[in-house]
C-alpha cells in the first residue's frame, strides 16, 4: 500500500546532454534544478567537485550556479570544508511539494484503511530540519483526542516519528540536529539525558519500530515505522497514536504488521 507514494525520483541526476540543450536561456535553468536535486537526494553536504561529478556541469559554471543557490537560500555553505547542502528555500520547497502532491488523494485513503482497521488515529510525517512536520493525518472517531493539522510540527527528540528519523541518521548528523535542539522536557517521561536517548535510539535502529510512551504529552502513546525510498532511506513514518487510557502501548506495538 505504501509502495505507490515513495519517492519517483529514485535515480541519479542525469547530465545534461546536447539534445537536451533547447535553448541558452533554459540551460541555467535545468543545471540550477539539476544541482538543487542532487544536494536534496545526498542527504549530506557536497563539495563542488562531487556536485560537478553527479551533475555533469563544468567546474566553472557549477561555481557560478552554486553561488547564485547560496545566495537565493536554496543551498547553505558550510565553511570548512567547502561543501553545500540544502538551505532553507529548497527545505521549504520539498515540503510543499509533499503536503501539496497530486498524490495526497492515494496516501489519504491508505491513512483511512489504517484507521479504519486500528480505530485509532494514524499519521505520515517527514523532517523538516530540526523538527518534525504532518504530512498527512486521519483522525479516528473517538471523541477523545489531539487535533493537529498537516503542516504541523512537533518536536524530534521526544516523538516516535523524530525518534526514529534520528535512529536512521549516521552519526555525524544526528549529532548535529541534537545539537541545535534542547532536550526539553515535556512530561516527567521526557528523555533528556543525551546518553539514554542514544541507548533508545540504538534500539530503534535494529528494530526500526519507534514508540513514544508519554514523552511528548502526558496520556498520549504512539508507534511509528519508516516509509523508505528506492534507495533504502527513510523518507517518511507512519504512525499510530491514542490515549494510553484507551490503547496500551503493547497493544499499539501488535499493529506494526498493518502500519508497515
Amino acid at each position: 500500500m505504501i509502495n505507490h507514494m515513495k519517492s519517483t525520483a529514485r535515480g541519479s541526476a542525469q547530465p545534461i546532454s546536447p539534445g537536451r540543450r533547447k535553448s541558452g536561456a533554459q540551460l541555467p535553468t535545468l543545471r540550477n534544478l539539476l544541482i538543487a536535486e542532487v544536494v536534496a537526494k545526498r542527504g549530506s553536504a557536497l563539495n563542488l567537485e562531487s556536485i560537478c561529478q553527479a551533475t555533469g556541469i563544468p567546474k566553472g559554471s557549477a561555481h557560478r550556479l552554486v553561488s547564485t543557490l547560496v545566495q537565493a537560500g536554496f543551498l547553505v555553505r558550510d565553511a570548512l570544508p567547502k561543501t553545500y547542502s540544502a538551505g532553507p528555500r529548497l527545505a521549504a520547497l520539498g515540503l510543499d511539494a509533499q503536503l501539496h502532491s497530486s498524490l495526497r488523494g492515494e496516501r489519504h485513503a491508505v491513512l483511512q484503511a489504517l484507521v479504519d482497521q486500528i480505530g485509532e488515529t494514524c499519521n505520515m510525517t517527514t523532517l523538516d530540519g530540526i523538527d518534525i512536520v504532518y504530512i498527512d493525518r486521519v483522525e479516528s472517531a473517538w471523541p477523545l483526542r489531539m487535533h493537529l493539522q498537516p503542516g504541523s510540527h512537533v518536536p524530534i527528540h521526544c516523538t516516535s516519528s523524530g525518534k526514529l528519523f534520528l535512529s536512521q541518521m549516521r552519526g555525524s548528523q544526528r549529532r548535529r540536529i541534537l545539537a541545535r535542539v534542547p532536550l526539553k522536557r515535556y512530561t516527567p517521561k521526557t528523555i533528556t539525558d543525551p546518553a539514554r536517548l542514544e541507548q533508545e535510539l540504538e534500539r530503534i535502529r535494529k528494530t526500526k519500530v519507534a514508540t513514544d510512551d508519554e514523552g511528548f504529552l502526558a496520556g498520549l502513546i504512539s508507534v511509528a515505522v519508516p516509509v523508505s525510498d528506492g534507495h533504502g532511506r527513510i523518507i517518511a513514518t507512519v504512525a499510530v497514536h491514542a490515549p494510553s487510557a484507551r490503547l496500551s502501548l503493547r497493544r499499539a506495538l501488535e499493529h506494526v504488521p498493518l502500519l508497515r
